[in-house]
């Protein structure tokens, strides 16, 4: 029987997932993509079928593991964000040669704006880089649908499916409609066994095979139910609007759009659609959230000029999130009348929490640098204890992405810098840290590195962490000196004791790790709670 809930779109990816039949999520937490995997951890469904969900340490560890699922026929579901692709990228792009056995989806959940991210990129261009297909849901319902319609396009293609959300999609909310809940795979295994051992021999054949399959994806977007084109009697513009775009578009004419219209939610792009659209208008507008994606694919398909106006022609803005005032000022539409405000809030930048660990530890360090080696640098890495460059701390020097600080430290080393502090949170490290530490152990780095541990993967809610009481251990196996792998607490009490520590690890000419470790107060607060 149909259910009506009200869930974000995560949620509604997460529960229809779970509805088609869903085995196992493999994730690493990342805004705005987090929520998925915390709605199928709660679910009572999930919990009676035992379906897989324990966080992974890192994307592509994540990517791997769910491929393995898939070969043993089971259905399948990687989350991350946007830059998250990254890290699994080597996983994913291969993951398009073996294909898939059971239904393997791939959340990417972009952020425009970069509201929690370093950058805007649009993983649109991952799905058309792998020769994967690729959903863009367009509203939660959509979300909802999309995931049995992905894990069916899966199976019935054997290829892995590329799913796009964007922040808005992610963290907005809607009545969605639900469905029945289909039984799991069987354990299963491949067809064609040979597909899944990428020796040159094999991969030649399947990349033939995947470029035939490709045009087939085509055919399937061109008739699927979530791309439509809709008759406008104003044909002197025609307007593609992409995933969540089209509400946008249908918000700034609530009682029909006069002008042509091609909703495109499955890719690959539809050219025999984008043609007729092309055919019959005499400009055309691109709606769609993230890069000019399908703009500039439309410039290369269209066998006679035809103006095209989006985000690289200036009609969009080229950065940042779309909104419906911004497709009403590219529509050539009037401003809306809105009510002035009645006050102004002022801007409240993040800091760390007042009585965290990370600020104790901060303080520590740069009190040793600033008074005793003005010209060392921090190389920090991300997570809470990035907020350390605002003020009052002022504390690092660098954050470039998941695992930089060690490697950029190890480097900066090489070059003669010293003091050489790397910063690193205990879920980062774990995450990606560990090969740049073997690097530094190897070649004898002259780096002091500073693993922030606050017990948990602070910045994104309090999920558990890979590494959580073993940081020493794995410290030790990836060789550096335990001599020199110092535990501190960080408390203003012990600000002394963790200066001593550090003028010591600086002066060691080698690899140091210190482990600054007091559970995170958000964390700690909420188990307080539980125990009450």
């Amino acid at each position: 029987m149909a259910k009506r809930e009200l869930l974000l779109g995560d949620e509604a990816l997460a529960l229809g997932a779970l509805h088609a039949g869903l085995s196992g999520v493999y994730a690493y937490p990342g805004t705005p993509s987090t929520e998925i995997t915390e709605y199928i951890q709660q679910h009572p469904l999930a919990a009676q079928r035992n379906v897989h969900r324990t966080w992974s340490s890192n994307e592509k560890t994540a990517m791997e593991e769910a491929l393995g699922m898939s070969f043993a026929g089971k259905r399948a579901l990687v989350c991350m964000k946007h830059v998250g692709l990254n890290v699994a990228a080597d996983a994913f792009v291969n993951s398009a040669m073996t294909g898939a056995n059971g239904g393997l989806v791939v959340v990417a959940a972009d952020d425009p704006s970069m509201h929690s991210s370093q950058n805007e990129q649009d993983s649109r261009f991952y799905g058309k880089f792998a020769l994967v297909p690729t959903f863009e849901p367009a509203d939660q319902q959509e979300a909802y649908d999309m995931a049995k319609a992905a894990f069916d396009l899966s199976e019935r293609f054997r290829i892995p499916v590329l799913m796009r959300l964007t922040t808005r999609m992610a963290h907005s909310r809607a009545v969605v409609e639900t469905g029945e809940a289909r039984a799991e795979n069987p354990l299963s295994h491949p067809e064609q066994p040979r597909q899944w051992v990428l020796m040159p021999g094999n991969s030649r054949v399947r990349y033939q095979t995947l470029l035939e399959d490709y045009a087939r994806l085509e055919e399937e977007s061109a008739a699927s139910p979530f791309n439509a084109y809709t008759e406008g009697p104003d044909k002197r513009l025609g307007i593609v609007a992409c995933g969540i775009a089209h509400n946008y578009l249908m918000e700034n004419y609530p009682d029909g759009c006069p002008h042509p219209v091609l909703k495109i939610a499955q890719y690959p792009l539809p050219r025999t659609l984008v043609r007729r659209i092309a055919a019959e208008c005499g400009t055309l507008l691109i709606l769609e959230e993230g890069q000019p994606v399908v703009e500039e694919i439309v410039r290369g398909v269209l066998p006679n000029p035809v103006a095209i106006r989006g985000r690289l022609t200036g009609e969009l803005p080229r950065t940042g999130e779309l909104t419906p005032d911004s497709v009403r000022a590219a529509l050539g539409m009037a401003p809306r009348r809105t009510h002035a405000a009645s006050g102004i809030v002022v801007p409240r930048p993040p800091a760390l929490c007042q009585g965290c660990g990370h600020r104790d530890m901060y303080t520590a360090l740069t009190e040793v640098i600033r008074e005793e080696y003005p010209a060392g640098k921090v190389f920090s890495d991300i997570g809470c204890y990035t907020l350390g460059w605002l003020a009052p701390l002022h504390a690092i020097d660098t954050c470039v992405d998941m695992g930089a600080s060690i490697t950029m430290a190890k480097g900066a080393a090489d070059a003669g810098q010293h003091p050489s502090v790397a910063v690193i949170g205990d879920s980062t490290f774990t995450h990606s840290g560990m090969t740049g530490l073997l690097d530094a152990v190897n070649e004898r780095a002259d780096i002091t590195v500073i693993i922030s541990d606050n017990l948990t993967t602070g910045m994104t809610g309090g999920q558990d962490s890979a590494g959580t009481g073993r940081l020493e251990q794995i410290c030790a196996g990836i060789g550096v000196d335990p001599a020199h792998i110092r535990t501190v607490v960080p408390l203003p009490k012990n600000r002394e004791e963790m200066k001593a520590v550090i003028r010591e690890e600086i002066a060691h000419r080698g690899v140091s790790v210190i482990i600054p470790r007091r559970e995170c107060i958000q964390t700690a607060k909420r188990h307080n709670a539980a125990k009450k």
